[in-house]
């Protein structure tokens, strides 16, 4: 059994779905594992990571577009504001989705479905480097 970590960063335009399945993909066949479990962290509190559609970019669009709805900015019950108005909201928006996932890796490749892409869902509004930790496990 083999096993390894890494880090990368990932530099986002601002609020935003931002695929990064690419540069895992590329990431993960440098490991050299063909059967295995790959473990994605964002080490960020107003980011997430989604696995979501890859096809059909309105897909990601309606997905941010339906969270701003859900949490607004300049909500007044919000207490955590020194960072500006988009803060508090973010890190709601990144409890309800997560911080962390996992998929299978099968002859050396993540297990995705057709239309499936991971990524980094940017929940500020200003660009941000955002950096996951990365784990696979197999042989």
């Amino acid at each position: 059994m083999k096993q390894t970590t890494d880090q990368l960063r990932f530099e986002t335009g601002g609020r935003g779905l931002y695929d990064v399945t690419s540069a895992l993909s590329r990431w993960l066949a440098e490991q050299d594992i063909r059967e295995g479990l790959f473990t994605a962290h964002i080490k960020h509190t107003s980011a997430s990571l989604v696995i979501q559609e890859n096809a059909d970019p309105d897909v990601c669009y309606d997905l941010d577009n339906f969270l701003s709805r859900l949490v607004p900015e300049n909500d007044p019950h919000f207490r955590h504001v020194a960072e500006g108005p988009d803060d508090m909201p973010a890190h709601i928006r990144a409890a309800l989705t997560q911080s962390q996932i996992s998929l299978p890796v099968i002859d050396g490749r993540f297990a995705l479905g057709t239309w499936q892409g991971i990524y980094i869902f940017e929940h500020r509004r200003r660009a941000h480097s955002r950096t996951l930790a990365l784990h696979v496990i197999g042989e």
